[in-house]
């Protein structure tokens, strides 16, 4: 029986990029893998076949040969038969992956350890701050529920006098192997979960888990200038570790409270300041507090409209791990004067009265534009 052509068997085109090549190959052989099809003869073959093709032509020299003479090419001993390289290494490690949601390549040699000594769960804790707290730094005291090692039996899980023994199923492995079609698979021991170990007499105080639940007290360090979701890490405090394992991770998520007068965005803040109408007409001055605890003096000039914004340098945010500070942004906005008595009136309609184009300029020069722009539409009509 003739051979198909090779760049039939993975469906691309003899222009095909590697990538190409590469994204056909892992298509078809997830659809044709012998796990998958388990006592179908037909998908083995097409599986084998697939592997053939891509080994030739995923190499370059092997390629260029196949391309002038074909299959003749390898026909006499050449090195383009089947075989299993690098690249189809690689390839069965993601398949794999896929089938049993692990790295198909760590499972020669990786993952749970033997013995049973596994890596504590990492944990998180959500701590809410001030703004303020976030400028000054501060050392808050955290009280956790987490796993420690158990005393009683010193994190073994097997009660006094007694010890684990090897798990009779894997011999102490923590895996098995399976054999379907032409591959070999190990799996992690059912039996013992991929300790290696079984216990026969269990602790009675951590059941065999070689960990109880306890809350412990932990003071963490929360440095200036850190801001809403900065993530800090102690390394070994989160959960124990199995039967003398190394403890897990401890991840710290901050959140900082919303501030009644500043906004903050990265390292500058930002607030609005409202100012009464003869302020802004003849100038003046106010104060505002600072995150610093210092008052900082802002000076109105005379004419200010409202939405002003006036910068104050150094005023602002730490910045985490720097000397750089933010700045302190402050938006005046113009406060129109309400519930006026008889003589106010009367003072701001003589007021009004004096007033010409040249203290109302934004105004007069607005309804200027618009008598324009509509006088030239009636003339165009």
């Amino acid at each position: 029986m003739s051979k198909r052509d090779y760049y039939e068997v993975l469906g691309v085109s003899k222009t095909a990029t590697e990538a190409e090549m590469k994204s056909a190959f892992r298509k078809l052989a997830m659809q044709y893998h012998p796990d998958r099809n388990p006592g179908d003869h037909e998908a083995e073959v097409k599986f084998k076949e697939l592997n053939e093709a891509y080994q030739t032509l995923s190499d370059a020299q092997k390629r260029a040969a196949y391309d002038r003479y074909g299959h003749e090419a390898f026909a006499n001993g050449g090195a383009g038969g089947p075989g299993f390289g690098n690249d189809f290494s690689d390839f069965m490690s993601d398949i794999f992956e896929n089938f049993f949601g692990g790295d198909a390549r760590a499972r020669g040699g990786g993952g749970r350890s033997t013995g049973g000594h596994e890596r504590g769960s990492d944990m998180r804790y959500n701590l809410e701050i001030s703004l303020d707290e976030a400028f000054h730094g501060k050392t808050a005291e955290l009280k956790i529920p987490t796993a420690i090692t158990c005393e009683t039996c010193s994190g073994t899980g097997a009660k006094a006098g007694s010890k684990p023994k090897p798990c009779p199923t894997c011999g102490g492995a923590g895996r098995v192997r399976a054999t379907q079609g032409f591959f070999s698979i190990e799996r992690t021991c059912p039996n013992c979960h991929g300790r290696g170990e079984v216990i026969d007499d269990p602790c009675s105080d951590c059941g065999g888990a070689g960990r109880v639940t306890r809350e412990r007290t932990l003071s963490v360090n929360i440095p200036a200038g850190v801001e809403d979701g900065t993530r800090i890490r102690l390394a070994g405090e989160g959960g124990a570790g199995s039967r003398g394992g190394p403890a897990g991770d401890l991840y710290i998520f901050l959140s900082l409270k919303p501030h009644p007068f500043y906004q903050r965005d990265g390292a500058d803040l930002f607030c609005r300041v409202p100012i009464s109408m003869v302020t802004a007409a003849l100038g003046g001055e106010f104060s505002v507090p600072t995150m610093s605890g210092t008052d900082a003096q802002v000076k109105v000039p005379e004419g200010t409209q409202s939405g002003k914004q006036f910068r104050l340098r150094g005023k602002g945010m730490p910045v985490l791990r720097s000397r750089d500070v933010g700045d302190l942004y402050i938006q005046v906005v113009v406060e129109t004067p309400q519930k006026l008595t008889k003589r106010q009136r009367e003072l701001l309609m003589e007021f009004d009265q004096e007033c010409s184009k040249e203290n109302h300029p934004e105004s007069s020069g607005f309804f200027s534009r618009v008598r324009e722009f509509f006088d030239g539409l009636s003339g165009s009509s």
